[in-house]
């Protein structure tokens, strides 16, 4: 077989942070045991088929500037069968336990919907023997819903009726894919379930038309019997200018209202949670107290730019607060940590992609190891839980057994008078994260 990386011989190995070789990992040690579960138990990397793969390079005011030599090939199932030896060779020498992909990413689009989906059937079968000879797994798979002109106006949202039933009939086929490759989860990503302007959209007619789409998606898995976990993807905007899955918290109060909560959790993405003007470890958290937070795309946005850069993500504060949040909830169950990323348009060669995979691997591997020792210490969770004393007793805790009224704390006030003060001590509480983070 053609191999398509050979600056990585067997596999990236881990040498330790003392290490100086850009090849090697300084903090993911795949094997090391973490409160009874390896690095690779807790974190559960997975690489993005189509940024790592597929994507070239371009912008909006450029062509790509990547010479992938799996891309090459003028015939588009070649080309395609090709890349996934690519992919399978990368994610192998990598050490990642898991891909991901959308569906139109492995297989390309045929003259019609019958061609498109033998496509990706020979691709899947494909995919299927390389899953099996190299132990790689697929965490989740999915339907790209937003690249082709037919989905313009959206998706599951889109006014034609004829569009919406395309949109079915390929999501269909994508779960198929899925279950037959053995994938953990199936993600809804809506690319375009949004509008551009109120003027010509009715707003509660494409709220229903998701739900309905949305139902029908859980009709089937529930008739093929596929048994594990649907994830939806929370996104603000662009590339339309306003989304439905705006964030964490739309998302979930939408599930609700139609009855669909208890068939999904959430796909929380580093990128979109600063689009929707949150941080990242805000999103992991609603999503998490509400039970529901269920895998992360791994990557950061620019702060200077305001669109999805999908840049690995190397911000160790960053990746400490969000693995916090996945320790405290036990982790992330079938989810995992897929890197959503992509390289720079500068940086053009092929061993580009093995640079930015480790860099955020160990970023998320060290992260790791902070995060448990700070809970561990119990150092913050110790001053939260002394900060909310008041309500562990006395009238405080009659307020979250609901035995208080407006009329008993009345009485309390004009017994206690004024309350004290009290500071929430935040600089102090910066200044230990910056202490585990040096140490």
């Amino acid at each position: 077989m053609k191999t398509y990386f050979p600056e990585v011989k067997k596999s990236v190995k881990y040498e330790g942070p003392k290490s100086s070789d850009p090849l090697a990992f300084k903090f993911y040690d795949a094997d090391k045991k973490i409160g009874g579960k390896t690095m690779r138990e807790h974190l559960r990397f997975a690489v993005a088929y189509w940024h790592t793969f597929k994507g070239a390079g371009a912008d909006i005011f450029g062509a790509g500037t990547f010479r992938r030599p799996w891309l090459t090939s003028g015939e588009p199932m070649k080309a395609a069968e090709e890349t996934l030896d690519a992919a399978f060779e990368f994610t192998s020498k990598l050490g990642a336990p898991y891909y991901c992909f959308h569906d139109r990413d492995i297989a390309p689009e045929g003259k019609d919907f019958a061609e498109s989906c033998k496509n990706l059937d020979k691709i899947v079968a494909k995919a299927a023997k390389l899953q099996k000879s190299t132990g790689v797994k697929l965490l989740w798979g999915t339907a790209n819903l937003f690249s082709h002109p037919r989905y313009a106006h959206g998706a599951a949202t889109n006014p034609d009726a004829h569009v919406f039933a395309y949109a079915c009939a390929q999501v269909k086929h994508a779960m198929d894919a899925t279950m037959e490759l053995g994938g953990e989860n199936y993600l809804f990503w809506g690319g375009r379930e949004g509008y551009e302007t109120l003027l010509n959209t009715d707003y509660c007619r494409e709220q229903e038309q998701l739900a309905r789409f949305l139902t029908m998606a859980v009709d089937y898995k529930q008739k093929i019997g596929f048994k594990k976990m649907f994830l939806l993807e929370p996104k603000p905007h662009e590339p339309t200018k306003h989304q439905y899955d705006f964030d964490s918290a739309t998302v979930l109060g939408f599930l609700q209202k139609h009855g669909l909560l208890e068939h999904f959790k959430l796909n929380i993405e580093a990128n979109h949670a600063t689009l929707a003007g949150h941080s990242f470890e805000h999103e992991l958290t609603v999503a998490s107290a509400a039970g529901k937070l269920g895998s992360i795309d791994a990557n950061t946005g620019d702060p200077q730019l305001g669109w999805d850069t999908d840049q690995f993500p190397s911000n160790i504060y960053s990746a400490v607060y969000a693995m916090l949040v996945v320790l405290k909830q036990g982790g992330l169950g079938s989810g995992g940590l897929n890197f959503d990323a992509k390289p720079r348009r500068g940086s053009t060669d092929t061993v580009d992609l093995f640079y930015g995979h480790i860099g955020a691997m160990d970023t998320f591997a060290r992260a790791l190891l902070i995060a448990d020792r700070i809970i561990k210490d119990g150092v913050i969770d110790g001053f939260i839980k002394s900060r909310y004393a008041g309500f562990e007793k006395g009238y405080g805790a009659d307020v979250m057994k609901g035995k208080s009224s407006f009329g008993k704390l009345e009485k309390v006030i004009l017994d206690k008078g004024e309350p004290e003060l009290k500071s929430g001590r935040q600089e102090m509480l910066e200044n230990i994260i910056n202490q585990y983070i040096v140490m």
